[in-house]
């Protein structure tokens, strides 16, 4: 009672809004900018059963703006290393990590245990993966998002509403839309509009008026201004989903599901012949990498500079940590090149072997 005292307090929820809480399970995909803030306040409100997904693993870089992590949390997993401080938070409610990536493989297993799923990721395919099984599984889905210094949030597949894809159909282009590290993001932003987020959440668990379905609320943290647009439901878009139930798995296997993409080792690097290096980093990422060994091609426009590859060569692919370099394994070996591999860590990992490389 008096740990969640000023929620009982209040006429609208009381004692009972409070037993709703508890009763609630959440999953919450991605502990990251978005994921972090979030976490925070479900836990904190006593949201009785949480579910957190994330293979990525904490960098200094992401302290910034993951609220949850401190310098001890670097180099752990995301997911534990926020379960382990969201149970000092909160011990009186059940926590699960999954210390691995939602995959088609296993997100209907997964998301099918929890009442709402949170969408905190970064990327369009597991966004759009998230969607269709939250179609499938009749779940409803807060979606966020953030770029620079703009903010998104709304509510998919709620009670008959519209889906993500009732706004976007299709995904843009592989490798078109930078992420934030890329072009940065202001640090409070995805704590702005995590929060939002979570206030969604709990909207829905108190069973609330006015939560944002069919709604997309766009934030911009420099004027701060608030504007809505409207998306409605497209039944068709929605009975497709439904109609590809049984094909879930081939649509949405991603490279690293369906052929396993080749990743390879700095240590294993070492000991190759005949190696090419591509940074795909934008312009003026950190850290700086100067090789004898290595091009610079952007990866947005790998594909039109495929030629200025020798494809005799290994070639060894890398971006800052090692997440983007696997979509330019998968552009290259669409292209009929290869010998092609993903370093592990990326730039991070490459900097400090840089002297035996030059060797």
């Amino acid at each position: 009672m008096n740990r969640y005292s000023r929620h009982i307090i209040l006429s609208e929820i009381g004692p009972e809004g409070q037993k709703k809480l508890s009763s609630a399970r959440v999953m919450v995909v991605g502990a990251g900018g978005l994921g972090c803030p979030a976490l925070q306040y479900l836990v904190a409100a006593g949201v009785g059963s949480i579910g957190i997904i994330d293979h990525d693993l904490v960098e200094e870089s992401n302290l910034q703006r993951q609220v949850l992590f401190g310098t001890s949390s670097l180099g752990k997993n995301k997911a534990e290393a926020a379960k382990k401080r969201l149970e000092d938070l909160n011990p009186t409610i059940h926590i699960r990590s999954f210390p691995t990536q939602l995959n088609a493989l296993n997100a209907l297993e997964i998301l099918s245990n929890y009442d709402i799923i949170l969408d905190g990721t970064d990327n369009f395919e597991t966004r759009y993966l998230i969607n269709d099984a939250a179609i499938l599984l009749n779940k409803p889905v807060v979606f966020g998002a953030i770029y620079k210094f703009e903010g998104q949030v709304s509510v998919f597949n709620y009670r008959e509403g519209p889906s993500y894809r009732c706004m976007f159909a299709f995904p843009p282009k592989a490798s078109s839309v930078a992420n934030c590290s890329d072009v940065g993001v202001l640090g409070v932003l995805p704590g702005i509009i995590g929060s939002m987020q979570a206030n969604e959440v709990i909207k829905m668990i108190l069973e609330f008026d006015g939560v944002l379905s069919g709604k997309l609320l766009c934030y911009d943290a420099r004027s701060a201004t608030t504007n809505f647009i409207t998306i409605s439901r497209r039944q068709d878009e929605i009975n497709k989903v439904l109609s590809q139930r049984d094909n879930f798995v081939e649509i949405h296997s991603t490279p690293e599901v369906s052929c396993h993409i080749a990743e390879i080792s700095v240590d294993e690097v070492l000991k190759m012949k005949d190696v090419q290096f591509i940074d795909i980093r934008e312009p003026g990422e950190l850290p700086v990498v100067e090789l004898p060994n290595c091009i610079k091609i952007p990866l947005g426009s790998l594909e039109e500079n495929i030629s200025e590859i020798n494809s005799e060569k290994n070639i060894v692919t890398f971006c800052r940590s090692g997440i983007r370099s696997k979509n330019a394994v998968t552009l290259l070996l669409a292209n009929n090149i290869t010998s092609c591999y993903s370093l592990k860590g990326g730039a991070l990992a490459l900097e400090p072997a840089i002297k035996s490389l030059i060797k």
